[in-house]
C-alpha cells in the first residue's frame, strides 16, 4: 500500500500562488505517473496535471502556463506550482500515484482563490 499526504492548500487572492506538496510513503517501489487531479463543488473530478517518471509533463489546457508539475524521486514526492490563480482555480486538490497496474489517492487539500 502506498499513502499520499497532500499539503499546501489554503486561501489566496486572484493573482496569487501556491505550491502543493505531495509525500509518498509505505510501501514504495516502481512508482511510475504522478498526478494533480482538482474537483470543484458540483463539478466531476478533472486531471491538472501529469508527471511520468521520466519527467515528461502534460497539463490540462486550462492551466498552460500558469501551473508546473514536477517531481522529487529521493523524496518520493510530487508537487504543483500555481501562479496566477483564478477564482475558478478554486478545488480540493488530489494527488494521484500509478505504482505498477495500482493508483492511489490522497486524501485532497482546498485550494481556495477569492478576493
Amino acid at each position: 500500500q502506498v499513502q499520499l499526504v497532500e499539503s499546501g492548500g489554503g486561501l489566496v487572492q486572484p493573482g496569487g500562488s501556491l505550491r502543493l506538496s505531495c509525500a509518498a510513503s509505505g510501501s514504495i517501489f516502481s512508482i511510475g505517473a504522478m498526478s494533480w487531479y482538482r474537483q470543484a463543488p458540483g463539478k466531476q473530478r478533472e486531471l491538472v496535471a501529469t508527471i511520468t517518471s521520466t519527467g515528461s509533463t502534460n497539463y490540462a489546457d486550462s492551466v498552460k502556463g500558469r501551473f508546473t508539475i514536477s517531481r522529487d524521486n529521493a523524496k518520493n514526492t510530487v508537487y504543483l506550482q500555481m501562479n496566477s490563480l483564478k477564482p475558478e482555480d478554486t478545488a480540493v486538490y488530489y494527488c494521484n500515484v500509478k505504482q505498477v497496474l495500482n493508483y492511489y489517492w490522497g486524501r485532497g487539500t482546498q485550494v481556495t482563490v477569492s478576493s
